[in-house]
Order: structure tokens, then C-alpha cells, then sequence
């Protein structure tokens, strides 16, 4: 049994390399199941309704033609895509959910940001106090919260006009790059955090979400973060064998998607 994870894809979006998701078909080829752990797409609210249903229909097809089992995790850019909001692997010992989960303002780096966090403030504010830690009612909030935040710069089809709401969202002022360094730093120690109060038996967390593939230790939890297909860091495929995990670079060939060099192996238990 051959389990692949990978994020990120953000089919749909122009800052993504996947134009067609046939372009993915290597990273599906050889494995029993392919495990899309959030952001495959953008099924928020936008401008382009009738492109989002067409990504999706689209992703539907593509899953549904593969030899593999094709698990759809969701992320804050496609928080209805399936009801399925993390994956527990090798008997327990890998976590893998998309990672916005940690953050109580989801994209804290985000022009949304300070919305979010109202949002998810007051929906908490509306649990008893025992609850507001549980793990299917924080999901269950942060996936609607997500839900009500409309696409900006992703469904901008125009170069210029995306480029100057991509800075607009993301990057101005300039602040916001502390913020995004200040995520990259607290995330696997909010991952480790995570998964003893959840998964205690778990020893390694896949993420995607911050954009940023990196292997890290925290609380002796190894945290794996698998980037993403937009620029400009590029993604890591996780391979999960019998007593195995490799992580490998997506290496792009002649406009395909690839599982390329070995980037650290882990034996399981």
C-alpha cells in the first residue's frame, strides 16, 4: 500500500502552475490512495461562479477516473469541498489535516484576518466552555467561518488586476510579511500543541496552508508541511509505505507533475 499526501493545488487560481489537472496525473500514477489535503481549489464565494463550478466538476471528473482512492480533505479555501476535515494514518501515528485550524484568525496574514477572528470568537463565545476546544466543534467553525469569506484576488482572471489584489490582500502594508514569518515560526508548535490534546499517539503532523515546505521538530511531534503549486516555494509529496515515510520535491518535467528527489525518511513503528 502506497498512501500519497500533497496540498495546495488552488486549481482554478491564475497564480497556480496547474492549469490542468491532468498535469498531476505522475503524482497520482503508483499510489493506492492520493490524500489532497486542502486548498485543492476555491469553492468560497466570488465573482465567478460559473468558473468555480466548472474547477469543480472538473476535480470530480479527474478524482473519479484515477485507479487510486482519491481523499479530499478540506481547507479555508474549500471548506465545503467534502465533509472530511483531517485524516488519521499508519494506525494513528500520522495526523494529517490542512493546518488553518491552528490559527485563530485563519489566514493571520490576511486582509480577512481581523474578520475572521470575530467571526470565530463569537461563534466559540457561543459554546460552553467545555466545548469550545473539541475537536469536531472547532473544525466545524472554522470550516463555516471560512465559508463566508468571498474569493478576492483569486478570482481575478487579469494579470495586473490579480498581481495588484494579490499585494493588496497579502503583502500591504508591509507589515503583513512579519506576519507571515511570525505563522512560519509558531505553526509546528501549534501542530505539536494540537495533536497532544487531540492525537496523542500521533508523532508526525502533514500540513499545507502556509505555503512553506519545511520538515520541523516541536514537542516531539515531527510537523511536515507539504507548500504548495503556486510560486514561490514549491511542494513536497509525502509517501506513506509499511513502516515508512519519505518525503520527496515535486519536480515539474515537460509541464507534469512528478514525485522527485527524496527530501527525509522516517521509519514508523
Amino acid at each position: 500500500m502506497l498512501t500519497r499526501v500533497f496540498s495546495d493545488i488552488h486549481f482554478g487560481d491564475p497564480a497556480t502552475k496547474v492549469r490542468h489537472l491532468d498535469q498531476l496525473q505522475p503524482l497520482f500514477d503508483g499510489a493506492d490512495e492520493v490524500v489532497l489535503n486542502g486548498d485543492t481549489l476555491d469553492t468560497r464565494p466570488g465573482r465567478r461562479p460559473e468558473h468555480t463550478a466548472a474547477c469543480q466538476a472538473q476535480l470530480r471528473a479527474f478524482a473519479g477516473s484515477q485507479r487510486a482512492a482519491v481523499t479530499l480533505l478540506t481547507g479555508n479555501h474549500d471548506p465545503d469541498l467534502s465533509s472530511c476535515h483531517s485524516r488519521d494514518l499508519a494506525d494513528g501515528q500520522i495526523f494529517a489535516t490542512h493546518g488553518d485550524v491552528l490559527f485563530d484568525n485563519i489566514v493571520p496574514w490576511g486582509r480577512d484576518a481581523p474578520l475572521i477572528a470575530r467571526l470565530i470568537a463569537a461563534e466559540l463565545g457561543a459554546l460552553a466552555a467545555h466545548e469550545r476546544q473539541g475537536f469536531e466543534s472547532r473544525f466545524a467553525i472554522w470550516r463555516r467561518v471560512a465559508a463566508q469569506i468571498p474569493q478576492r484576488h483569486q478570482a481575478e482572471p487579469r494579470g495586473p488586476r490579480y498581481a495588484a489584489g494579490f499585494i493588496a490582500d497579502t503583502v500591504w502594508p508591509p507589515l503583513r510579511i512579519f506576519r507571515v514569518l511570525q505563522s512560519w515560526r509558531v505553526e509546528p508548535h501549534r501542530a505539536a500543541a494540537w495533536v497532544r490534546r487531540h492525537r496523542p499517539a500521533a508523532k508526525f503532523v502533514l500540513l499545507g496552508h502556509t505555503h512553506r515546505p519545511a520538515i520541523r521538530r516541536a514537542g516531539g511531534v515531527t510537523v511536515i508541511n507539504t507548500g504548495t503549486f503556486c510560486p514561490p516555494f514549491g511542494a513536497f509529496a509525502v509517501d506513506l509505505a509499511p513502516g515508512r515515510i519519505t518525503v520527496r520535491r515535486v519536480a515539474e518535467r515537460a509541464g507534469a507533475f512528478h514525485p522527485g528527489g527524496i527530501v527525509a525518511e522516517f521509519s514508523l513503528v
